[in-house]
């Protein structure tokens, strides 16, 4: 492209106050206000310009791709980036899709609370102010079997509280093995560092006596830490000290030990593998002074964490400054209540979560067989060689419960007619409703572990959405 050629491509690039007054334009304002709708149009013509003076070939003239990247730009800041997606990838606590979906108990509450002034803070009794903590401290007790508890907004920031208020300039002692990342950056050592104490680390990677703990105290102690390896296991020649053991020597020295669990197990639930993963009841039972856990992985509640524990030690984290920074929201804890009165009342089995996890292989045959019947007919009106068949699949817990344990399930593959999955993947994932998929053996694996009720339709639409762009190509 000649200098004279990009300067009339420059030229023309319609005006400002054209674009700004298209209908389309107009029918943005609405929802972004007309300020906001100006600079998304600017942005879109910076990059037009661009692309202009670096030569770049276009499909159409200017004046016309002008309007298309600058509406096609506006849409894409007007929708919303938070939005429900569909989980047909076999993994029931996803942290990427939310992790666990909330009963629709849990669901109500939170509408009911939302939308109005509430008790959060407020006592009717009393006509006064009352500690937000207060509308689940009893139903974890009650549970846990815990002296107290406190919620705050994630286990992260449990397990920070904690050692801020028990350890700050003091020594932890903490197993090698256990210096864990868990998720996005989340470091034991780091979080040691950041709460103001020190971390002694004891033992091996593979192996920790309680020799190694007892051996590595000092005046300066303060804590014993035992760590939950979340999303990884070691196998072979492993040995670490049970929890009742260093529940002992705390109490014989005078120290705290405190447990991060992770996974917020609050029963026992029908699958082979459960007795690997303790609930919170049965680690306070076996000594620990407290442990930390989350609320929106095994619990199958919201995003939440939990400290519960001996009344002494729960009061200094209860009067220490940070806990404002963590306190939780309103919403929070209306669904989080609610989650906990169906542990309460026996009704676990309707979370979600739990409900997911103990499916048995001939409900998830059957559900596999009635989406498989959906896509077939779906697939028939549409142009092109969809294979859809019914196959066995293996899934998982997620959320770092159970890493190396598989779910035995179900799903439905589906070939394209292009041969290329990656391809009706990406027209899932960007359909209308989102669908979220495996790949497997070049072909996309719909897990049915994971749907919730209606998924089925859902997913029936947006494969037919993603087939017609497929076929069109």
């Amino acid at each position: 492209m000649t200098d004279s050629d990009t300067n009339n491509a420059l030229r023309s690039i319609p005006s400002m106050d054209g674009l700004l007054n298209a209908a389309w334009a107009r029918e943005f304002s609405g929802c972004l206000g007309r300020k906001a709708v100006k600079k998304i149009i600017a942005e879109a013509l910076d990059g037009l310009k661009r692309d202009i003076r670096r030569g770049a070939q276009f499909d159409l003239p200017v004046d016309e791709l002008a309007p298309l990247r600058a509406e096609n730009l506006l849409r894409a800041r007007a929708a919303r980036t938070l939005k429900p997606v569909i989980n047909a990838t076999g993994v029931v606590v996803h942290t990427n899709l939310g992790r666990a979906p909330l009963a629709d108990e849990a669901i109500r509450a939170v509408h009911e609370i939302a939308g109005a002034y509430n008790t959060l803070e407020y006592s009717p009794e009393k006509g006064g102010r009352e500690g937000r903590n207060a509308h689940v401290e009893w139903s974890l007790c009650q549970i846990t079997g815990a002296e107290a508890a406190l919620a705050v907004n994630n286990n992260a920031a449990a397990v920070l509280l904690a050692l801020s208020a028990l350890a700050a300039g003091r020594e932890v002692i903490v197993s090698c093995g256990e210096l864990v990342e868990i998720g996005d950056s989340f470091r034991i050592p780091e979080i040691l560092s950041f709460s103001g104490a020190k971390m002694i680390a004891v033992g091996c990677t593979n192996v920790t006596r309680i020799s190694d703990y007892r051996n590595a105290i000092t005046e300066n102690t303060a804590l014993l830490l035992k760590v939950h390896p979340s999303n990884y296991r070691i196998a072979g020649f492993v040995k670490s000290a049970s929890r009742e053991e260093l529940a002992e020597l705390a109490a014989s020295r005078n120290l705290v030990f405190m447990e991060d669990l992770g996974s917020g197990l609050l029963c026992r639930f029908d699958a082979a593998f459960a007795n690997r993963e303790q609930p919170v009841r049965d680690c306070l039972k076996a000594g620990s002074g407290i442990v930390t856990f989350s609320g929106d992985k095994l619990l199958g509640g919201p995003q939440i964490g939990v400290i519960a524990g001996s009344k002494d030690l729960l009061d200094r984290m209860k009067r220490h400054q940070l806990l404002r920074a963590l306190r939780v929201d309103k919403m929070t804890l209306a669904a989080f209540e609610a989650t906990l009165r169906m542990y309460l009342s026996g009704r676990q089995g309707e979370i979600p979560v739990i409900r997911m996890i103990e499916l048995d292989k001939p409900s998830l045959l059957k559900k596999a067989r009635v989406l498989c019947r959906m896509l077939q007919d779906t697939a028939s009106l549409e142009t092109g060689d969809f294979a859809v068949s019914v196959v066995e699949t293996a899934d998982a817990v997620g959320g770092g419960a159970y890493p190396t344990d598989l779910l035995p399930g179900y799903g439905v593959a589906i070939r394209a007619p292009s041969g290329s999955a990656e391809k009706l993947a990406l027209g899932l994932r960007t359909a209308r409703v989102p669908v979220i998929p495996g790949i497997r053996d070049d072909c996309v694996i719909l897990h049915v572990r994971a749907l919730l009720s209606g998924d089925e339709r859902l997913i029936a639409a947006s494969f037919a959405e993603a087939a017609q762009a497929l076929t069109k190509r």
